[in-house]
C-alpha cells in the first residue's frame, strides 16, 4: 500500500477544519513507540491511516466507538444499549452522548462520506459521498433507543427522527434531552466522520476485542480503517467496488421527491411544441425546395430542349388519311387542304387576322414571355382534376402541333413552357406567330390560315377578309372538329367578337352591326371526299376519333388509316330504302335512320340527312311518342309485373294532380276490348295511353326515366354549345307523368332510340355504340383499338337483365304486321310511335323502331320546324307504320337478305305473362273487309255495334262497315260516339 501523510502529528491534535475534533470528547491516549508494532499507515484501497497508536474497538468497517475502557467479558460495555453505542456519563435516554453524534452521522453510527464497505454486522454498508467529500443522503440504520421523533427500527428499540437539512441525516438530536430546537453541528471534515479512538472504545457485538481473549493486540486480525487523508498528493486509486446494489434496502419514497416532476398535461404541451417544431422545420424546407427545384429544372430543361423548325412542321401535317368500310373497302381519303401550299410571309397578315388571333387564343401575345401564368394555372389545376387543360397561349399551341404531343400529363406542360420560353427569348414575336399561322389546324383539312380563308370564304387574299370573318376562323381553333356544327360555330364567333370589343380591337356600333357570317357548304370543299348522307358518316367518324383523343390533326400527322363498322351493303340498302320511300314525298318531310348490331354496339348503317349541314340522328332532339312506352314496361317488369296485368283503359280518365278538367284519352278509335280490364300486353300493341299513364304514375315516373337511361339513353348530352339533361327537367326533378306516353318534355335522338332497341335485341345487354374499330399506321401496326363498353341494363343479375328484354320482346314481336312485317316471315319486333301536332288531330313526328336477333334500326319522320301536320304524298296522314314503317321495312329486309332466320327465345314469364280470360256478355259479329279498303290500315275486327274509328300503330283510319237489318225482329242501337280531342293530355299533342 502507499504511504500517505496523516492529518494529524504524532503527539498533536489533529487538524480538523473547526479545529475541534468532530467526534467530542477527549482523546484517548496514544500508545507508545515500543508499545505495539507500528502498522503500515495506509489502508487496502489506499487510503492513509493516520499515524500513531491503532485505536482500540474498532468495530468492523473500522469505526471506533466512543467509550472508555475495553469492553467487559460480553462483548458490550456496561450501558450500552442494544445497537452497539455504550451510554457513559451524560448520555441521554437513547444511548446517545451529550451533544449528539455529529452532523451528517447516519443512524447507526455509520459515518458520511468515503468509500463503502461490507457491511458490519447488523450494520448497514457504507458509500461515497455524492460529492466526493460529504455526506450524501442518509440511509437509515440500526435503531437507536430514544431520542425525539425516534421509531423502532431493525436493530434497536428506536430510529432517529427527522434528519438534518443539507447532511442526509435522516434524524437524531443534536442536544440535551430537553433541547426543544437543533443545533447546527460543525461541519464532517472531508473524508468523512471518525469515531475517537481508544483502547476501551466499544467492540460490536459478538466480537472479541482487539488483542485477543488477553486484550493482546493482532493488527493482522484487527479490521482495516479506511479513512481519506486530509492532504491528497497523489492521484486516488478507482474505487473497489466491494458491495452490491440487490444488497441496498429500498429506501422511502415521499411525494415531496417528485414535486418538481413535470404533469402530464405539461409533457403532452411540450410534445406538442417538439412536433410543431418539427413540423415547421419539414415546411421550410419543402417551401425552398418547391420554390428552389422548379428554378433549377427549368434551367436544365431550357439547355436540353430544341425550338422546332416551322418549315419540318408544315412539311410533316402533309399526310392523307384513308378511312376504310368493315369489310376493308375504302370509304374516303382525307388530304390536307393545300398540302403543297407556300407558307404566308408576317407582312401577307392583316391586322384583322391578327387582331381576331389574338382575341380568341392569348390576348398577351405581343408582351408576355412564351406562356401566362394565370392561364398554366389554369391548366394545372384542370389537368389535377382530370379535365381538358386548354389554357396555351400561341407560343405553346404552336410548340404542341410541332411536337405532335398532346398528352394530358404535368411534364408535358412542363416541357411546353420551357420550350415556348426559348422561342420567345430567341425568335422574334412576329417569327413566331407567322410560325403559328402557317401550321395551326382550323377545321375542314385546313392547316395554316390562308387555307382556312380558302375553305370557309372562299378567299385567297387574306386581306379580303373582314373583321367577322376573321372572328369566325379564329375562333375554330380551340375545337375544330366541331367545325359543323352551328351551334358551336356561333358559341365562338360571338365569344371571338366579345374579345376584340373588350380589348378595344372594334367598337360597340361594329359589334351590334356584325351578324354570323354564312360558311362555304362542305361539300364544295372536300378534295376527293365524301358527300350526301355519307358526308355526315366522316364526321360522326371524326367526332368519335376526337372523343378518343385522336382529332384530325393526330391523325393527319400519322397519316392513319382508320377501319370504321360501317357495313357498304347495309348502307347502301339504307341509302335505297330512304330513296325509295321519299321519292315524291312532299319536300317539306325529313328522316334519319341508324342501324347497330346489337350483339357489340357497331353501328352498321348510318343515315343522318340529305347533306343539308343538319344530322337528324345525333343533332336533333325529338318526341319519341309511343315508341317510347316499352320502358314503362321495363319499370313494371322491374317491380314483377307481368304482360297479363290489367289496367282500366277506359278513357278519358282522371289522375291526382291533373284536376277534373285535365284528364288523360287514348287517341281517337283506340281502345282495348274490354276497356275496364285492358291486359298490359293489348294495351302495347293497340298502343292505350291511359293503361300506360296509370302504370307509369303507379311505379313512379323516375323509375320509367330509369329504365330509359338503363336501355341506352344518355342522361345528358352536349346540344348547341350546351349540356342539356334528358327525360327530366331542367333542374334535375322528376319527370311529370307525360313521360310515360312519350310526350310532353320527354325529347331523345333517335340514334339514342335505335341503341335501346338494340339493348333489348341483345337480352339485356347495353354495348355503347361506335364506328371505329382500330387505327393503324401506313405499315399496318395497330395505333388505337376499339374497347367494347358493357354491362348489363335492367338489372346486376344478367340473368334477371336477360328475362326482363325477353318479355319486351315477347309483346313488342306482334307489332310489326301486314305491310311492315318483315318478309319471309322472319321474327321481328318492334314499336310504333307518333306525337301529335298541337290543337290538331294530325301528327308532327312518327317513328318506327325494331329490331330482329342480330341487326336493331329505327327511322324518324318529321320537319325542321316541327310544327307542321305529316302529310305524305297522297295526303294521307303519317303514321308510324306509314313512311317511317316503309322505310325501316325496305331497309330490313335489304339488309337481312340472305342471313339466318333466327328466332326470337322463348322468355322466362315475370309475372302473368298472359292476361286472365274475362267473360263478356256483349255479343259481336265479325264483319268481312271490303276488299278495296286498305286492310293495312286496321287489322281489327268490327262488331254490328257501330263505333268511332279506330285507329292504332300500325293502321290508319277507317270507316266501319256494318250492313242493315231489315224486319221487325232486327234491334237498332245507338251508341254515342266522343268528338276527338284536339288537346287530350295536359295541353300536348297526344301521342301514338
Amino acid at each position: 500500500m502507499n504511504d500517505q501523510h496523516d492529518d494529524r502529528h504524532r503527539g498533536a491534535e489533529p487538524q480538523w477544519p473547526t479545529g475541534e475534533d468532530p467526534d467530542g470528547g477527549a482523546h484517548p491516549p496514544r500508545h507508545g513507540a515500543g508499545d505495539q508494532p507500528e502498522r503500515p499507515n495506509t489502508s487496502p484501497g489506499g487510503f492513509a491511516r493516520p499515524e500513531g497508536p491503532p485505536r482500540h474497538g474498532t468495530p468492523p468497517g473500522g469505526f471506533s466507538r466512543p467509550g472508555a475502557g475495553g469492553p467487559p467479558p460480553g462483548g458490550r460495555p456496561p450501558g450500552t444499549p442494544p445497537g452497539g453505542i455504550p451510554q457513559g456519563p451524560g448520555t441521554p435516554p437513547g444511548g446517545l452522548p451529550q451533544g449528539g453524534p455529529p452532523h451528517g452521522t447516519p443512524p447507526g453510527g455509520i459515518p458520511q462520506g468515503g468509500r463503502r464497505h461490507a457491511p458490519e454486522p447488523g450494520g448497514r454498508p457504507g458509500g461515497p459521498p455524492a460529492d466526493g467529500r460529504r455526506g450524501g443522503p442518509g440511509v437509515p440504520g440500526p435503531g437507536v433507543p430514544g431520542g425525539p421523533g425516534a421509531r423502532p427500527g431493525p436493530h434497536g428499540p428506536g430510529a432517529p427522527g427527522p434528519g438534518t437539512p443539507g447532511h442526509g441525516v435522516p434524524g437524531a438530536a443534536n442536544a440535551d434531552p430537553n433541547a426543544t430546537r437543533q443545533v447546527p453541528r460543525p461541519a464532517t471534515p472531508p473524508g468523512g466522520l471518525r469515531r475517537p479512538p481508544g483502547p476501551n472504545g466499544p467492540v460490536p457485538p459478538g466480537r472479541p476485542p482487539a488483542g485477543g481473549p488477553g486484550g493482546a493486540r493482532r493488527p493482522g486480525e484487527e479490521p482495516t480503517d479506511l479513512l481519506p487523508p486530509v492532504h491528497q498528493t497523489v492521484a486516488r486509486e478507482p474505487e473497489l467496488l466491494t458491495h452490491r446494489e440487490d444488497e441496498l434496502p429500498v429506501e422511502p419514497v415521499y411525494d415531496d421527491d417528485y414535486a418538481d416532476e413535470p404533469s402530464e398535461q405539461e409533457v403532452k404541451a411540450l410534445r406538442r411544441k417538439k412536433v410543431w417544431r418539427r413540423v415547421r422545420r419539414i415546411s421550410y424546407v419543402g417551401m425552398f425546395l418547391m420554390i428552389l427545384a422548379p428554378v433549377v429544372a427549368f434551367a436544365i430543361a431550357y439547355q436540353v430542349v430544341d425550338v422546332p423548325n416551322p418549315e419540318k412542321v408544315a412539311f410533316d401535317q402533309a399526310k392523307a388519311v384513308t378511312i376504310l368500310y368493315s369489310d376493308e373497302s375504302v370509304m374516303t381519303k382525307i388530304a390536307p387542304v393545300g398540302a403543297n401550299r407556300t407558307l404566308v410571309k408576317y407582312d401577307d397578315l392583316p391586322e384583322q387576322v391578327k387582331r381576331a388571333v389574338f382575341a380568341a387564343e392569348d390576348p398577351t401575345f405581343e408582351t408576355n414571355p412564351g406562356f401566362d401564368f394565370r392561364a398554366i394555372g389554369r391548366a394545372v389545376w384542370y389537368q389535377l382534376t382530370n379535365r381538358d387543360s386548354g389554357g396555351s397561349g400561341l407560343t405553346q399551341q404552336y410548340v404542341k402541333q410541332a411536337t405532335e404531343d398532346d398528352s394530358t400529363t404535368l411534364s408535358r406542360k412542363f416541357n411546353e413552357v420551357v420550350k415556348a420560353y426559348k422561342m420567345s427569348e430567341q425568335q422574334d414575336k412576329r417569327d413566331i406567330l407567322t410560325a403559328y399561322l402557317n401550321t395551326i389546324y382550323f377545321g375542314r383539312s385546313a392547316y395554316g390560315i390562308k387555307e382556312a380563308a380558302k375553305v370557309y370564304f372562299n378567299k385567297d387574299n387574306l386581306h379580303d377578309l373582314t373583321q367577322s370573318e376573321a372572328a369566325l376562323i379564329a375562333g375554330m381553333i380551340q375545337s375544330p372538329s366541331r367545325s359543323e356544327e352551328a351551334a358551336y360555330r356561333d358559341e365562338r364567333w360571338n365569344y371571338v367578337m366579345d374579345q376584340l370589343l373588350k380589348h378595344k380591337w372594334i367598337d360597340q356600333s361594329y359589334r351590334d352591326a356584325e351578324k354570323l357570317p354564312p360558311p362555304r357548304p362542305l361539300a364544295e370543299t372536300v378534295e376527293n371526299g365524301l358527300d350526301g348522307p355519307r358526308l355526315l358518316i366522316r364526321l360522326q367518324i371524326e367526332a368519335e376519333l376526337a372523343k378518343n383523343k385522336w382529332d384530325s390533326e393526330k391523325i393527319q400527322r400519322a397519316g392513319a388509316i382508320v377501319h370504321t363498322t360501317i357495313d357498304p351493303r347495309m348502307q347502301t340498302a339504307a341509302e335505297e330504302a330512304v330513296n325509295e320511300v321519299m321519292e315524291g314525298q312532299p319536300d317539306v318531310l325529313r328522316t334519319s335512320m341508324s342501324a347497330i348490331e346489337p350483339g357489340t354496339g357497331a353501328v352498321r348503317a348510318y343515315w343522318g340527312g340529305d347533306g343539308n349541314g343538319i344530322d337528324y340522328q345525333l343533332g336533333t332532339l325529338q318526341e319519341p311518342g309511343s315508341s317510347f312506352k316499352p320502358f314503362d314496361f321495363v319499370a313494371a317488369l322491374q317491380k314483377g309485373e307481368g304482360a297479363g296485368k290489367l289496367y282500366d283503359g277506359s278513357s278519358p280518365r282522371t289522375f291526382p294532380g291533373r284536376g277534373e278538367n285535365n284528364p288523360v284519352r287514348n287517341s281517337p278509335g283506340v281502345k282495348c276490348d274490354n276497356p275496364k280490364h285492358c291486359s298490359v300486353r293489348e294495351a302495347m300493341v293497340k298502343s292505350v295511353n291511359t293503361v300506360f299513364f296509370d302504370m307509369a304514375i303507379q311505379l313512379g315516373t323516375g323509375k320509367v326515366a330509369e329504365a330509359a337511361f338503363q336501355a341506352g339513353i344518355p342522361r345528358q348530352i352536349q346540344m348547341d354549345g350546351k349540356t342539356r339533361p334528358l327525360l327530366v327537367s331542367e333542374s334535375g326533378g322528376q319527370p311529370d307523368g307525360n313521360i310515360s306516353i312519350g310526350g310532353g318534355q320527354t325529347l331523345v335522338r333517335p340514334f339514342d332510340m335505335t341503341s335501346t332497341y338494340a339493348t333489348f335485341a341483345a337480352r339485356g345487354v347495353y354495348h355503347e355504340p361506335y364506328f371505329v374499330s382500330k387505327i393503324t399506321d401506313a405499315a399496318g401496326e395497330p395505333l388505337y383499338t376499339h374497347t367494347d363498353v358493357t354491362r348489363s341494363a335492367f338489372d346486376p343479375d344478367p340473368k334477371k337483365s336477360q328475362d326482363i328484354a325477353d318479355n319486351v320482346t315477347d309483346v313488342l314481336k306482334a307489332i310489326p304486321s301486314g305491310k311492315i312485317a318483315c318478309a319471309e316471315k322472319r321474327e321481328c319486333a318492334g314499336k310504333t310511335g307518333t306525337h301529335e301536332l298541337a290543337n290538331s288531330t294530325k301528327n308532327a313526328k312518327a317513328w318506327m323502331v325494331g329490331y330482329t336477333p342480330t341487326l336493331a334500326a329505327g327511322v324518324w319522320v318529321g320537319t325542321d320546324a316541327g310544327n307542321i301536320a305529316l302529310v305524305d304524298k297522297d295526303g294521307d296522314d303519317i303514321y308510324g307504320s306509314g313512311v317511317p314503317g316503309k322505310i325501316w321495312k325496305t331497309f330490313m329486309d335489304k339488309a337481312m337478305a340472305g342471313a339466318p332466320m333466327d328466332k326470337f327465345p322463348k322468355p322466362n314469364p315475370i309475372g302473368q305473362l298472359e292476361a286472365p280470360k274475362i267473360t263478356t256478355t256483349v255479343p259481336t259479329t265479325t264483319v268481312p273487309k271490303d276488299e278495296d279498303e286498305e286492310d293495312d290500315k286496321d287489322n281489327r275486327t268490327t262488331t254490328t255495334t257501330p263505333t268511332r274509328p279506330t285507329r292504332d300503330e300500325t293502321t290508319a283510319p277507317t270507316t266501319p262497315t256494318t250492313k242493315p237489318c231489315v224486319g221487325l225482329r232486327c234491334q237498332t242501337t245507338t251508341v254515342p260516339t266522343d268528338p276527338p280531342d284536339p288537346n287530350p293530355i295536359n295541353g300536348n299533342p297526344p301521342t301514338r
